[in-house]
């Protein structure tokens, strides 16, 4: 069982990979299925230089892992579950978002 200390850190790690679109972008792309560099470079428009410096961060968050395949390199997420958690994310924030019961909402923009 983890720590109180280790399952703040485990989310903390979780929010700032999602805390940047392109991240996120890569994340969704990988629920979808593996794929190599190159590949995610085109299918999401970016530079292959800044596609590997936010593949490094989703390693380096522990969310993705890099699989040797023959001499190339395959990108895929570390752990099934995390499609799921991603899947959970995007439904429970489009649930917020449909339900206003903010009642600072329209006032402060909050939600």
């Amino acid at each position: 069982m983890l720590t109180l200390a280790a399952d703040i850190e485990v989310l903390a790690r979780f929010g700032r990979a999602l805390a940047d679109p392109i991240r996120c972008r890569i994340l969704l792309a990988l629920r979808e299925a593996p794929a190599h560099p190159a590949d995610l470079a085109d299918a999401l428009e970016i530079s292959r230089t800044r596609l590997s410096n936010h593949l490094t961060c989703l390693r380096d968050c522990g969310l993705v892992v890099a699989v040797p395949v023959g001499r190339r390199i395959r990108y895929e997420l570390a752990d099934e579950r995390l499609g799921h958690a991603l899947d959970d994310l995007r439904t429970a924030v489009v649930a917020v978002a449909a339900d206003k019961t903010c009642p600072d909402a329209g006032a402060k923009g909050c939600c």
